[in-house]
């Protein structure tokens, strides 16, 4: 009998049919983030990272080119497993020709992004690029006053949801696009409603371009603080769930951007009773919002523990999002990505039903017991077995590390 075989009948005396869950987790799509590869530079500008963001780190190989990330992308995808989207921000347009500035981007600047996703039969999402740029003025974009600097970012939102758009149509596949901004007070401000009113405008400006609600899907993110923007951020999770909830959008949480005793799995139930979808970007805060690389934590694991128990799986949009730049960037990708995808198999293995009964007659202490026994169950054997028939193995250093000798130490 084969480890599978036999981790295969332990979970099925708990009433869990590993096959079922197998199946259910090849139809889940994970959305990955582009903007590991090369540390959020992007390709529309020369200037660096600002808006309450920063990453950290000097390893080597960094991707400069829209090439070398393509290439380091198609390493990284070669060794996840499951079915993928890619998650591209504005600032990734790649020029041929002449340079168009955010408010001016059009869906030809995306096209080899297109047709990379074509070519590997995959769907895109993206993102409006509210940072890194000069028209960021006194850390404001949407909600400034200065109203040459709101119109701008107004007409880049604009811009952005035609682009979504262009993807779902090329692709096939629905596009998500999320909105975040990085606006804020690094100080007490004395007028918080103002830069909230503005941003509420500015996003009904935006939402006003038509374009096709079972095609792209719009989410709107919020963030609790950033680096020089500590005291306040005009798109706080109290906005951003009014917004979206008021408009028939999807609410978007990043479990980084809430406050240390906040847990993001404690949210996913009750923004389900009342939104048809909702978004999460899953990462990793140490202590604050760091975007460290996605471990198998319980975090991790409680959030797709709540999707899958809430047979939420085609109603929530799973995305990744943290960069680092202090270890091998593929291995990053990788490790993470895998990571999400051994949570959600940890909750398809769940005994759920079981648990739930227990908790419906108030038996909480089998509850407790049950739920101690499951955490040594041989959950291992399922994912090397998932991995297999995927044709990959659990051991992945030693391919990237060949990558990183024959490719990334050659980029200076």
């Amino acid at each position: 009998m084969s480890r599978y075989d036999s981790a295969k009948e332990i979970y099925a005396a708990l009433g869990v049919d590993t096959e079922e869950a197998l199946e259910k987790m090849a139809a889940v799509p994970v959305s990955i983030h582009c903007w590991q590869g090369d540390d959020v530079i992007g390709f529309d500008s020369t200037g660096s990272l600002s808006g309450g963001i920063q990453t950290t780190g000097n390893y080597p190989g960094r991707a400069r080119t829209p090439d070398e990330l393509m290439a380091d992308i198609d390493k990284a995808f070669s060794l996840i497993p499951g079915v993928k989207k890619l998650n591209l921000h504005a600032s990734y347009a790649i020029f041929d020709g002449e340079r168009a500035d955010r408010d001016s981007i059009r869906p030809e600047h995306f096209k080899k992004w297109v047709d990379f996703a074509k070519e590997r039969g995959i769907g895109l999402d993206f993102n409006p690029t509210y940072f890194s740029h000069p028209m960021v003025k006194d850390n404001l974009t949407l909600t400034s006053p200065d109203e040459t600097v709101r119109k701008f970012w107004v007409e880049h939102g604009r811009r952005c949801i035609e682009i979504s758009q262009y993807f779902a149509e090329e692709t096939g596949f629905p596009c998500l696009m999320n909105i975040w901004i990085p606006d804020g007070f690094k100080d007490i401000p004395a007028d918080r409603l103002s830069p909230r009113m503005r941003y509420k405008k500015s996003l009904d400006e935006i939402l006003s371009v038509p374009y096709d609600k079972s095609k792209v899907y719009v989410s709107v993110e919020s963030k609790v603080f950033g680096i020089g923007l500590e005291s306040y951020t005009a798109g706080s999770a109290e906005f951003t769930m009014a917004y979206t909830m008021k408009n028939g959008l999807v609410p978007l949480m990043d479990n980084g951007h809430y406050h240390p005793t906040e847990l993001v799995s404690d949210k996913i139930s009750s923004l389900l009773c009342f939104n048809e979808k909702v978004g999460l970007h899953v990462t990793r805060g140490v202590r604050w919002d760091s975007d460290h690389v996605i471990l198998l934590d319980d975090e991790t694991k409680e959030m797709m523990r709540e999707i899958v128990r809430n047979d939420a799986l085609d109603r929530v949009f799973i995305a990744t999002d943290y960069f680092d730049a202090s270890i091998n960037r593929i291995s990053a990708w990788v490790t993470g990505v895998r990571n999400v995808r051994k949570a959600l198999l940890y909750a398809l293995l769940e005994p759920s039903k079981a648990k739930k009964a227990l908790q419906e007659k108030g038996d909480f202490t089998s509850l407790m017991a049950l739920g101690e026994e499951e955490k040594t169950l041989p959950f291992g054997d399922i994912w090397n077995e998932y991995l297999s028939r995927n044709g990959m193995a659990d051991s992945f250093i030693a391919d990237i590390k060949e990558y990183e000798e024959k490719v990334l130490v050659n980029r200076k």
